[in-house]
C-alpha cells in the first residue's frame, strides 16, 4: 500500500517525510515551528528562532520567494519531493547554511551550490554576491537543471541573463572549474567523505558546508575552512540527508514524494 503523501514521522528535533529526511541539534527545535502560509511570514519565522541573525541573509530570503522553486507546501518548513529522487532542503536548513557562509558570500565573492536542485539556494547564494559576484550551481539530473532555470526565469531572469548565476550539468563531486577558486560551496547531499575536488576549488580563507556520513547512518553538518592552505573541520550538528551519489543510483532513490 502506497503510503499517505502526508505521512510525517517525528523524532526529536527531527522531521522524516517517509525515505527523505532532514534532522538537527536540539538548539535547532524551534526550527520545525517556522512554517508560515507566506515567504515573508516563513522568514520572519526563522528569524524569531535565531536561524540567521545577518540582515543581508534575511534580506535575499525575502528576495527570493520559495514558491517559485516548489509548488508543494512552499513555505512549510519541511523538505519537498521536486522529483528525480531529489527535495528542496528545509528552509531552516536554507537559512543556517546562509548563516555561516555569509561572511564567504560578499560583493564580488565567487560561490558553488553542488546539488543544486530547484536552484532556490543559488539564487539567494547569487542575491548575497552582488552584481560583480558569481554563483555557479550544479547538479547531475538535467531535468532539475531545466527546472532550476525555469524557476529562476520567474523572477530572477538577470542574474542568468548577466552570467551572475550559472546553472549547469555536472557531477557536483567533481565540482565545477571556473576561472577562480570558491570563497564559498555549499553541498545539498551528504558525502561519506569530503571529495577532494571540492577541497581543491575551495579559496585560501574559503568555506564549505557540507553534510558528511553515510547514507542512513551518523551524518553531520560539517564547516570546512581553508586557512593557510590548511584544513579545518567543525562539527555543527547531527543531520540526515539523501546521499551524495552518481547520477544513476539517484534515480534509483525514489520516495513516496515521487508518485
Amino acid at each position: 500500500m502506497r503510503p499517505s503523501a502526508k505521512l510525517l514521522i517525528r523524532v526529536p528535533a527531527c522531521l522524516c517525510l517517509w525515505k527523505t529526511c532532514e534532522c538537527a541539534s536540539p538548539s535547532f527545535d524551534m526550527a520545525w515551528r517556522s512554517s508560515s502560509n507566506s515567504n515573508a511570514g516563513l522568514v520572519a519565522n526563522l528569524k524569531k528562532a535565531s536561524l540567521f541573525t545577518d540582515p543581508r541573509v534575511e534580506q535575499a530570503m525575502l528576495a527570493v520567494d520559495r514558491g517559485d522553486f516548489t509548488p508543494s507546501h512552499p513555505y512549510e518548513d519541511s523538505p519537498q519531493g521536486i522529483g528525480y529522487g531529489a527535495t528542496i532542503s528545509a528552509p531552516h536548513m536554507h537559512a543556517a547554511a546562509l548563516e555561516y557562509l555569509k561572511n564567504h558570500l560578499v560583493e564580488g565573492a565567487y560561490a558553488l551550490d553542488v546539488g543544486s536542485g530547484s536552484g532556490y539556494l543559488a539564487v539567494c547564494m547569487a542575491k548575497m554576491v552582488g552584481r560583480t559576484g558569481k554563483v555557479v550551481g550544479v547538479d547531475h539530473i538535467p531535468q532539475l537543471v531545466e527546472l532550476s532555470i525555469d524557476n529562476t526565469k520567474k523572477h530572477h531572469a538577470d542574474m542568468l541573463d548577466s552570467g551572475r548565476l550559472v546553472l549547469v550539468e555536472g557531477d557536483g563531486r567533481l565540482g565545477y572549474k571556473a576561472d577562480r577558486q570558491y570563497n564559498a560551496i555549499h553541498v545539498g547531499a551528504a558525502a561519506e567523505k569530503i571529495p577532494d575536488a571540492l577541497i581543491e576549488q575551495l579559496a585560501e580563507g574559503g568555506r564549505m558546508m557540507i553534510p558528511v556520513g553515510p547514507n542512513r547512518g551518523d551524518q553531520v553538518f560539517l564547516q570546512v575552512d581553508k586557512i593557510n592552505g590548511q584544513i579545518h573541520k567543525k562539527v555543527i550538528h547531527g543531520v540526515i540527508y539523501v546521499p551524495l551519489t552518481s547520477k544513476e543510483k539517484q534515480l534509483g532513490i525514489r520516495s513516496f514524494l515521487d508518485f
